[in-house]
């Protein structure tokens, strides 16, 4: 692997979002079907796929629960209505991946392992997965994280059954150190959660901060299902820190109103992809008021015809609105990339698909452009190679699964608790 790089450097953070790029691109991985010249048309034939989902819908990542699931139903019924010219139909069985607290995966993953799924779509948290990960392949069946950042996974003996469409915490660390550097700090303490996630992106932000001239004075750690943070804040402002970033989950709530109170200012508050929320009921008005934060995927902004054909098709289901759209996209992509490598195999079986994944995401051969499930279903049954870039990014998988193309946005907090993208 080598050291990301930003396009726009590190030196001077001041865009929006940043396109970074994680690791190693590859031109090899295995034959690929040719891209600028065509094969001879895929014989559709009728092909019934099931993904499962393993998302939060509870547990102290549940508000990430309603985009991820929102992204996968969308990309489920899109796919569907290309049934007529594709042959493949999607069925989801949707489950909840709980978190390390409630251990909600240990009665869900066994239920949904049991339907026979080629994939399942899941979990949002690292830590969760890591429960789980060997289950899930030890099962030939895949495991795809729309949110799983932790670098472990990157070395993971998977037997190719894992992927990931949110970039290694490798990339989202690097920009948060640098970007808490350029903003004047010349000390940070870190208040972290101790699991993969938690402690991995710690490291790179801190390796980050650091080498962009700052010190990293405290970093103690919680443990998940904590309730009382008492002694880490203590421990973190008794080194009188220029600046916190906190890398927890919902425990934010708890641990945001206590550093204030002490007299710790919001805008020196950084967050991180999993406490980036909609905190407008949950905080008194204006408590978060400048603090900011990194998140790896595009700002609804970037996205906005995606977000608003999201929004009506939530709103055809009966649905509540969504208030938060992470990793909705990534969501989204994962279920297209699952389907189109389907596609391309004429194959449920979860090798077969994995074999076909870093193809049709351009990560090798030299396929066509798309940016839809139909228009790449097209070229697949044209007999040409497809190479889906996504709404969350160009996606483009390495040889291990993880994405080697990525944003990770910057956002600060207004005075209603909401946060919006940052204009420097």
């Amino acid at each position: 692997m080598v050291r990301p790089r930003t396009l726009l450097g590190t030196a001077a953070i001041t865009s929006v979002a940043l396109l970074v790029l994680s690791g190693c691109s590859s031109d090899g991985g295995g034959e690929t079907s040719g891209g600028d010249g065509a094969s001879d048309p895929v014989d559709a034939g009728e092909l019934a796929l099931t993904v499962g989902t393993a998302l939060p819908q509870t547990g102290d990542l549940a508000f990430l629960g309603p985009p991820e699931e929102a992204g996968v139903a969308y990309a489920q019924a899109l796919i569907n209505e290309y049934a007529d010219e594709t042959g493949l139909t999607l069925d989801v069985e949707w489950g909840d991946s709980g978190d390390l607290t409630n251990r909600a995966f240990e009665t869900e993953i066994p239920r949904l392992l049991g339907l026979n799924p080629s994939a399942i779509i899941g979990a949002a948290s690292s830590g969760v997965s890591l429960q789980f990960i060997d289950e899930v392949i030890g099962s030939d069946t895949i495991l795809f994280s729309p949110a799983n950042t932790s670098d472990e996974f990157t070395t993971y003996d998977d037997n190719g059954l894992y992927f990931r469409t949110a970039p290694s915490d490798v990339l989202q660390g690097d920009v948060h150190g640098n970007f808490v550097a350029e903003e004047g700090h010349q000390t940070l303490g870190l208040i972290v959660l101790n699991d993969a996630y938690g402690t991995g992106l710690a490291k790179y932000i801190t390796e980050a901060f650091e080498a962009a001239g700052g010190e990293v004075v405290a970093a103690p750690t919680f443990n998940p299902g904590d309730t009382t943070f008492d002694a880490q804040i203590s421990e973190v402002l008794a080194q009188d820190p220029d600046a916190i970033s906190i890398i927890a989950f919902d425990q934010t709530i708890t641990i945001v109103p206590n550093l204030l109170a002490e007299g710790f200012p919001a805008e020196s508050l950084y967050f991180v992809d999993g406490n980036l929320a909609d905190y407008s009921g949950d905080l008194d008005a204006g408590a978060l008021e400048g603090a900011k934060g990194t998140y790896p995927g595009p700002t609804p902004d970037q996205v906005q015809e995606w977000v608003d054909a999201l929004d009506e098709f939530v709103a055809e289901e009966g649905d509540d609105p969504l208030r938060d759209y992470t990793y909705g996209p990534e969501s989204f992509d994962a279920v297209n990339l699952v389907a189109l490598a389907a596609l391309q195999t004429q194959s449920t079986d979860a090798h077969d698909i994995a074999g076909a994944l870093q193809e049709v995401s351009g990560g090798s051969g030299e396929g066509e452009k798309c940016t839809t499930f139909a228009d790449c279903a097209d070229i697949i049954l044209a007999g040409g190679t497809a190479d889906y870039d996504g709404v969350s990014s160009p996606v483009t998988f390495d040889e291990v699964g993880d994405p080697t193309e990525g944003m990770i946005n910057i956002y600060e907090y207004a005075d209603d608790n909401t946060y919006h993208p940052y204009e420097g």
